[in-house]
């Protein structure tokens, strides 16, 4: 196993916890001056911002409820995929 699609994994597995982290902190969380919750949406948010700029340029309308956590984490699902494919 090479050790360059090892640390692909593992930093792809870390972006998706602190993805899922946020998607959760975003319904619970109000105090946006907390160090953690300040740390994981400035981690996540240029991971995510394309994807909301992807939903809004396709004009579609999600009300309330944002998407863009869910289309990254498929994203980054296939990303590991091809990472896994091509480094062997």
């Amino acid at each position: 196993m090479s050790v360059l699609r090892v640390a692909l994994e593992k930093l792809i597995y870390i972006i998706e916890i602190l993805i899922f982290i946020r998607a959760i902190l975003s319904f619970i969380a109000r105090d946006m001056s907390s160090p953690i919750v300040s740390f994981v949406f400035q981690v996540t948010e240029p991971i995510l911002e394309p994807f909301r700029k992807l939903i809004r340029r396709l004009n579609i309308d999600t009300g309330m409820i944002d998407f863009s956590p869910l289309l990254a984490l498929l994203f980054l699902s296939l990303l590991s995929n091809v990472v896994n494919a091509f480094i062997r």
